[in-house]
């Protein structure tokens, strides 16, 4: 066994779930009859809780229409969940890896701000939950960058900071990452720049699933 624990965000990182995210922002800005924010502004929230986004999205919004937001959002995800719409795929090589990474011992765990339903539902689906030892959800903790779940994920594996790395795609894992006091890799096929990520702490960027894996061995 390694001892070693590989932390993983969920969107952007793992699945690719742009289209889904930003139709079901759009869908609940509808329900207050509000024009939706552009997509590139919604997809710089991914990664953040769902109350903390919508906030950043709605700076001058009244709390009652921030509230009715999030909670649209999260019924719009839930029909297109149960009515077989969302549309999550991973990333082409991510199962591979996690695979081979559970195979030599790695304690694999995500930290998303995605709830306990919505991750559970989408790493059941891909038939991957059960290479993970640790779910961390904005259910249950504070939004990153607050490393409460990274810490939560270090607890349950027993597993210290200087054995732990944490892989994400936004500022917001990066920083998540650096307060918790554990190595942080930038992936560039998800929401943030790659200048972006370093600027933010990550010691590296990976181009692809091969370069990601040499820096997660390390």
């Amino acid at each position: 066994m390694s001892g070693r624990l590989a932390i993983f965000d969920c969107d952007g990182t793992l699945v690719d779930g742009q289209a889904a995210v930003c139709e079901a922002m759009e869908q609940a800005f509808a329900r207050i009859g509000a024009p939706p924010p552009p997509r590139s502004a919604i997809r710089r929230i991914v990664g953040l809780s769902l109350p903390q986004a919508v906030r950043q999205l709605m700076p001058d919004g009244e709390d009652a229409e921030r509230a009715e937001v999030v909670e649209a959002y999260k019924e719009n995800f839930r029909a297109a969940r149960t009515e077989g719409r969302l549309h999550e795929p991973l990333f082409d090589g991510i199962e591979a890896l996690l695979r081979r990474l559970h195979a030599d011992g790695w304690a694999l765990a995500v930290a998303t701000g995605k709830s306990d339903r919505g991750l559970v539902s989408c790493l059941t689906a891909h038939g991957i939950i059960d290479l993970f030892s640790s779910l961390q959800t904005a259910d249950r903790h504070p939004s990153k960058p607050d490393p409460a779940m990274l810490a939560e994920a270090m607890f349950e594996t027993a597993t210290p900071p200087d054995d732990t790395v944490m892989i994400g795609d936004t500022t917001y894992d990066i920083a998540a990452a650096t307060n918790a006091g554990v190595r942080a890799i930038g992936v560039e096929w998800g929401y943030h720049e790659a200048d972006e990520l370093l600027g933010a702490g990550a010691i590296g960027v990976a181009r692809d699933m091969e370069e990601l894996e040499a820096m997660i061995r390390g």
